[in-house]
């Protein structure tokens, strides 16, 4: 598994999320051009912030998680896309 390692630490309640690769092929295996891709809803935490004072964070990094389609917002280090959101946007944690 590769490692990922970023040097973004986030504030409070709030996590960075690598999404995963949007799906290049459907399930009949028809290929997907990219103009009609999805925008994935998974990914893998990559920086967790600290939490508030009486709430402490409950994912941590690695966690394989599930987002709301809208949710975060989009950033870019080093080349990577990235989201950063509130831990209340992540519906659940695989």
């Amino acid at each position: 598994m590769e490692t990922n390692v970023i040097t973004l630490k986030p504030l409070h309640d709030r996590v960075v999320v690598l999404p995963a690769a949007a799906e290049k092929t459907s399930a009949g295996g028809i290929i997907i051009p990219d103009t009609a891709k999805e925008k994935p809803q998974k990914g893998t935490v990559v920086a967790v912030g600290n939490g508030k004072k009486d709430e402490p964070m409950t994912v941590k990094v690695n966690d394989q998680v599930l987002y709301g389609k809208y949710a975060g917002q989009e950033i870019e280090i080093e080349g990577k896309e990235y989201l950063i959101m509130r831990e209340s946007d992540i519906v659940a944690v695989l």
